[in-house]
């Protein structure tokens, strides 16, 4: 193969292998629909991209060209159509992955949340500490300004997708879970083949399984060494002894593992939640052989990942944090740790639900977790692949929240809400198009600084 040809090449893991095959040398370009910060980095790197659907760009020797797509395009896409009738080799994003991650040393990071910044931490730990890695990762190291790291070592680090059972094309050495709630039931059907398909996941690991304690994974799914991390639960292999934050919402804590306790590790991106995945970062870490001292200093170097309680705007009059939470589970952990950071503010949360079905599915759990803000702005549904569903509208959520102040908004309408908003600590919600508008919000809340 001398070309590689990607269909949805603007998606978070789609851009990471475009990069990938890229750095090894092959003509790569792409399609998707909407151009965005990703796909203008994708061609300043020099990676052709267009955003109509053109099959006469497909490269003209399909015997020399890779076609790669995501399952988040649909399937009568005229270019997809045409790669598969006239015989180009075409490949599934996560088989792809699973083929590059073939016979090489893989560290997986499986989970409905939680596995950005844990798979993120991980490969900066490795990058730190010197032993290098690759690293697919499914967000922005805030780090390295990447969702991709390069070595000539033969050590990958891979977020493992759950998402149409994706993370079955790997079979990594090392491999952590860190959820298995209902998700994608669009996909699964119903929690009992989440689990089912979470229990084949570890049954392909073959050296160590680190899960969560409290998961519905045991030792008897795996044939691999299997141990547990938890971040309250004292009974665990890994947990955090005496977890305390500091002024800046970041975590400090000694490590207790099967070999001892690691003194005075500090986590350098603040909220419980990344105390929490540091912990199992640690664990993949030091299972793989990285220096105590080592795996301390990198996560006290460890800056986050970008829409992960990120940061935008932070004074005592007027804070901003964004975050990719778009699961009841993420928004009660994000929520939570915004209020360990921001004790006794107003928190006002904007939320732009993601999928009419992840919608009608969880509705009762959304309303549950929105309920923990002061204030709610709750925008449409973001359709992403999906046709609307009759009936199922942001309005399933909203009539359950019991915030003290809510109110439904379009998102066309939403600026100029803000712009007479009394605010204290704002944050943004969801893995629709809202990050659209984190740098307008982030103007206008500077404007009155």
């Amino acid at each position: 193969m001398k070309n590689v040809y990607f269909i949805g090449i603007g998606g978070i893991g789609m851009s990471a292998l475009a990069r990938y095959y890229k750095f090894k040398g092959y003509a790569v370009a792409g399609y998707d629909r909407t151009p965005s910060d990703l796909t203008f980095a994708l061609e300043r790197e020099g990676i052709d991209v267009h955003y109509q659907d053109l099959p006469d760009e497909l490269p003209t020797d399909k015997n020399e060209t890779l076609v790669v797509y995501t399952p988040a395009v649909p399937a009568d896409l005229a270019e997809l159509v045409k790669a598969r009738e006239e015989g180009y080799l075409v490949l599934k994003r996560s088989r792809t992955l699973g083929e590059i991650a073939r016979g090489q040393h893989c560290l997986a990071v499986a989970g409905t949340h939680g596995k950005t910044t844990t798979s993120t931490l991980i490969a900066h730990i490795l990058t730190q500490s010197g032993a290098g890695c690759s690293a697919f990762l499914g967000g922005i190291s805030r780090n390295y300004d990447t969702n991709l790291l390069m070595s000539e070592n033969n050590t990958i680090v891979a977020e493992a997708d759950e998402f149409d059972r994706s993370f079955l094309q790997l079979f990594p050495e090392i491999a952590v879970i860190t959820a298995v709630d209902a998700d994608h039931l669009d996909i699964y059907g119903d929690y009992a083949h989440v689990v089912e398909a979470f229990k084949a996941f570890a049954s392909q690991v073959s050296g160590t399984l680190i899960a969560k304690k409290g998961t519905p994974i045991g030792p008897e799914d795996t044939k691999a060494k299997f141990l547990t991390y938890h971040y309250t639960d004292s009974s665990a292999d890994f947990y955090p002894i005496n977890p305390k934050a500091d002024i800046y919402g970041c975590f400090h804590y000694d490590l207790h593992t099967p070999s001892g306790v690691v003194s005075d590790i500090r986590v350098g991106a603040p909220g419980w939640v990344n105390a929490e995945n540091s912990v199992a970062t640690a664990a993949v870490a030091l299972t793989y052989g990285i220096n105590p001292e080592a795996v301390k200093e990198a996560i006290g170097t460890f800056e986050g990942v970008k829409r992960r309680l990120e940061v935008h705007v932070n004074t005592p009059q007027l804070s901003y944090v964004d975050d990719y939470a778009h699961h009841p589970a993420e928004l009660t952990s994000a929520i939570t740790s915004l209020r360990d950071i921001f004790p006794s503010r107003k928190l006002t949360a904007i939320f732009q639900p993601h999928l009419y079905t992840r919608t009608r599915d969880f509705a009762p759990e959304f309303a549950a977790a929105l309920s923990l803000v002061d204030k709610l702005i709750l925008l449409d549904i973001y359709p992403a692949r999906e046709e609307p569903i009759p009936g199922v509208t942001s309005e399933i959520i909203f009539k359950d929240v019991t915030a003290p102040e809510k109110v439904l908004l379009k998102k066309e309408e939403l600026m100029d809400y803000l712009a007479d908003e009394p605010l204290d600590v704002l944050a943004t919600f969801g893995a629709g198009n809202i990050d659209r508008f984190i740098e307008p919000i982030t103007k206008l809340l500077n404007s009155r600084l």
